[in-house]
């Protein structure tokens, strides 16, 4: 496969040169591995899933460490958690020697606590997840942006029922005690059919005969392997009653539409979940646009009592607001703005920033203006990305 650039690659760097210690967190097979091997191609490289490997490094550690040169990528670093102490006894005796030790791992909740036990201080975090469309111009919806999946579209579904199986047997394994993995198999594909959804538990755990706990572990397990991210409500009210529940997405639009059984374009289309698909699709990319500058998160969702309901929120320069909504098809009408009025006139002229219509590119026709109603302006995802 050849190589693509990697948004990230310049505040890793940036971030190498002023900590001694870098971890890149990220769902498995998102291309950390392959970021660190080009962004630092004299490093030394070791992977810390290899049998081998792991025994030396359970059998003595320092030695281990020894006989490497520095700067060293440690891959899947949470495979051997008693090496954070020791790099860090290392960083502790040079503190100013900068990129040193450069470290990955799939599952970000035993990597940071790890970190945060170990390595506060002394470590920049950075999260990669799958190519972004401005990445890469393969990245569509059914596609989504794995790596893999990129370079060989005709092995999709191959890919995607490989990767859930060895998710679930590795990752999910390691993360929690789930010892019914068909019932989590089960959990995932339900999880995508609530894609874009406010999240209800309860709703979730009647159908798989489990707990309401249970559901929040699990869903902890997803969110913090990178899979999905629950996206918090804004914290102001603007003198309206809100739901206080995150609202649902897949992080991938290709791993969310194999879960849910779509195979074609044909049938994306066609799909009661396109609307849903290309609601998160925008919401990973800007997500993506924030993360890749190594910045972060800050992107909300709006639903009050009364139903009034805006897709998205970013904070913007002086505490301003940019309000966003996703429209899955091509052709856009006045009517698809009247939520985006509504909570524009509740934030007031003077906290208002931009409002954003988001649709899919439609056919050349020579028109060029983007103004689609009073304060709104329609736009494709890549122009929206490009504005924020």
């Amino acid at each position: 496969m050849r190589h693509i650039a990697r948004s990230l690659e310049a505040p890793l760097l940036k971030a190498s040169r002023q900590f001694p210690a870098v971890v890149l967190t990220g769902p498995r097979r998102s291309g950390k591995t392959s970021l660190l091997r080009h962004a630092f191609p004299n490093a030394t490289y070791r992977l810390l899933e290899e049998p081998d490997t792991l025994l030396r490094v359970q059998s003595d550690p320092q030695a281990f460490l020894d006989e490497l040169r520095p700067p060293v990528i440690l891959d899947e670093i949470q495979n051997a958690p008693a090496l954070f102490a020791y790099v860090r006894t290392r960083i502790d005796a040079a503190p100013r020697r900068t990129a040193r030790w450069l470290l990955t791992g799939s599952q970000e909740s035993a990597l940071m606590q790890g970190v945060s036990e170990s390595l506060a201080g002394r470590a920049a975090i950075l999260q990669l997840l799958p190519f972004s469309q401005a990445e890469s111009p393969k990245v569509d919806l059914l596609r989504g942006g794995f790596p893999e999946v990129i370079a060989r579209p005709s092995s999709r579904e191959l890919w995607f029922s490989s990767y859930v199986q060895t998710y679930l047997e590795r990752d999910v394994r390691a993360v929690t005690q789930v010892k019914d993995l068909m019932t989590f198999r089960r959990f995932m594909g339900l999880v995508a059919t609530r894609h874009g959804q406010v999240l209800n538990k309860t709703d979730l755990a009647g159908p798989l005969g489990v707990s309401v706990p249970t559901i929040g572990q699990w869903l902890g397990v997803l969110e913090t392997t990178g899979l999905i991210t629950l996206l918090p409500p804004y914290f102001e009210n603007f003198g309206k009653r809100l739901t206080k529940s995150p609202k649902l997405y897949w992080l991938d639009s290709g791993l969310a539409a194999h879960l849910l059984g779509i195979r074609s374009q044909s049938e994306l289309v066609r799909s009661p979940f396109y609307g849903a698909l290309w609601e998160g699709f925008v919401a990973s990319e800007i997500l993506k646009h924030q993360i890749n500058r190594g910045g972060r998160r800050e992107l909300y969702c709006f639903r009050d009592e009364q139903g009034l309901e805006v897709d998205f929120l970013v904070p913007g320069t002086g505490g301003r607001l940019s309000l966003i909504e996703a429209k899955a098809g091509k052709t856009v009408t006045p009517s698809m703005t009247t939520s985006l009025h509504s909570l524009g006139r509740a934030i007031g002229p003077a906290k208002l920033q931009d409002a954003w219509l988001v649709h899919q590119s439609p056919a050349k026709t020579g028109v060029t203006t983007k103004a689609i109603a009073p304060g709104v302006s329609a736009v494709t995802l890549a122009e929206l990305i490009h504005a924020l």
